[in-house]
């Protein structure tokens, strides 16, 4: 069974920084591309990144392009998510996800893809 259990959120003041975890079960790095994305309140979930599988390329939605930078160590069976110069407007519930696909189709996952439980990031003074 896959799991993906995501840590690293809190409370950070405007312009700081947050270095989220995906910690995953039952799913090669090697074989299957993950990311992120974020869901705020009464808003859709808006994808963020996902990195391949292979050569761990990274790809970004625009809103996040030049502050989010997303990694991964296989051997840990864990991807990051890099957060710097975060804004108010980053502030949602963080969730890792995958569509079980070898590469990512760009930054956004399909409805069908799974998620982890999330982990909430606050960017207030």
């Amino acid at each position: 069974q896959v799991q993906l259990v995501e840590s690293g959120g809190g409370l950070v003041q405007p312009g700081g920084s947050l270095r989220l975890s995906c910690t995953t079960s039952g799913l090669n790095l090697d074989h299957y591309a993950v990311g992120w994305l974020r869901q705020a309140p009464g808003k859709e979930p808006e994808g963020l990144s996902c990195i391949s599988s292979d050569d761990g390329r990274g790809y970004y939605a625009e809103s996040v392009k030049g502050r989010f930078i997303i990694s991964k160590d296989n051997a840990k069976k864990t991807v990051y998510l890099q957060m710097n110069d975060l804004k108010p407007e980053d502030t949602a519930v963080y969730h890792c996800a995958t569509d079980f696909y070898y590469h990512c189709t760009g930054y956004g996952f399909s409805s069908g893809a799974l998620w982890g439980q999330g982990t909430q990031v606050t960017v207030s003074s």
